[in-house]
């Protein structure tokens, strides 16, 4: 099961089509109040360790600071520079809108162990157990990494974003519309206080 699991993601990614009737159906993942004046989009790939810093650092406090008091929409959306990151996004949505983000912060927590777990199969078997440790079963797993239209709608999609919004690396962000690059929280909250005091 767990090679078939591999094999049909691995298609996936390498062999997509541009628009599929699935694209329109994947969600913006959104935090804070979805009428704040500022908004900050997040460009971030599960196997990016400098997004797993991010996460780490700078995005907590962020989140305790603007988010959490409802000065900022946070929205965050996925980027696929491989197809271990499209994994992990995979089990992050399959968890369902309410836990997305706490699977988010376990995949970036745990992204040195499953990321290089080793071979394909390997990292699946990691990724599954994180799944699991975030209230997942088996049987959810199972359908979740084995739905070939989910995967293709969300690389159509990350592609979309990515040409529309000229993202290159990550993390990238876009606060209020203008890109920026990753950066501390100092400049990001000056930033982010320059905006709302407009």
């Amino acid at each position: 099961m767990l090679r078939t699991l591999v094999t049909t993601a691995a298609a996936v990614l390498f062999s997509l089509s541009m628009a599929t009737a699935q694209e329109s159906e994947i969600q913006d993942m959104v935090l804070g109040d979805a009428d704040a004046t500022v908004e900050i989009i997040e460009y971030a790939s599960f196997t990016c360790p400098h997004c797993a810093s991010f996460h780490a650092g700078p995005f907590k406090d962020l989140k305790k600071d603007y988010i959490d008091t409802n000065k900022v929409k946070f929205v965050y959306r996925e980027v696929y520079f491989d197809r271990f990151g499209l994994w992990g996004s995979m089990i992050a949505r399959c968890a369902g809108p309410d836990r997305f983000f706490g699977m988010t912060d376990l995949l970036y927590k745990e992204q040195s162990l499953w990321s290089r777990a080793g071979d394909p199969a390997a990292i699946v078997a990691e990724l599954r157990k994180l799944g699991l440790k975030g209230g997942m079963n088996d049987e959810m797993l199972d359908a979740c990494l084995a739905d070939a239209d989910k995967a293709q709608a969300m690389v159509a999609w990350y592609q979309e974003n990515a040409e529309r919004d000229n993202v290159r690396s990550t993390p990238s962000f876009l606060i209020n519309g203008e890109p920026y690059s990753n950066m501390n929280y100092a400049d990001f909250s000056a930033i982010i206080d320059e905006k709302l005091a407009e």
